[in-house]
């Protein structure tokens, strides 16, 4: 996929509400070639999707070995909303709490006292995080209306030839 196409698609009004949701499903292939599928928390600043996670998390030796993603972010209502990205992880090892673990988690329903609190905590357990910085190279996004996962679109191409006919 061009990186214009990738573009124009996570750029749709639809890609950027759900760019600004709060939790993503990152899949990635462990070293002993099975998949996995974990929750995590990301932040997205306009040409990246950054994922914090902690630094012994055992996630990074996978990603260290193969750094190839894909992530899901959907809502939960009918009809479902999908924006489906793939691209590769970049690790980031920093020092203290990125500011993307903080943005990340601004949407959860928390008092400013509940907040501060949360953010003293997370401060107090965290020497260092590791940013899971990927950049989109391929994108799709369904939403059930003007786009289809691909095989239902074979279908409905399918159907219309044979009532065409």
């Amino acid at each position: 996929m061009e990186a214009n196409e990738v573009t124009e698609i996570l750029n749709r009004p639809l890609s950027q509400e759900l760019l600004a949701r709060d939790i993503t499903r990152l899949a990635y292939v462990a070293t002993d070639g099975t998949p996995r599928t974990v929750p995590i928390g990301f932040s997205w600043n306009g040409t990246e999707i950054v994922m914090c996670t902690s630094t012994n998390a055992p996630k990074l030796p996978h990603l260290r070995a193969n750094p190839m993603v894909a992530l899901t972010i959907d809502t939960e209502v009918h009809p479902p909303r999908i924006l489906l990205v793939r691209g590769r992880a970049e690790l980031d090892v920093v020092d203290g709490i990125p500011d993307e673990y903080l943005e990340a988690n601004t949407s959860y329903e928390m008092t400013p006292e509940q907040r501060a609190e949360w953010e003293v905590g997370v401060r107090s357990l965290y020497d260092g995080m590791v940013r899971v910085v990927v950049t989109p190279t391929w994108a799709k996004l369904i939403d059930f209306e003007t786009t289809l996962p691909s095989a239902v679109e074979e279908l409905v191409r399918r159907q219309a030839e044979r009532q065409g006919a």
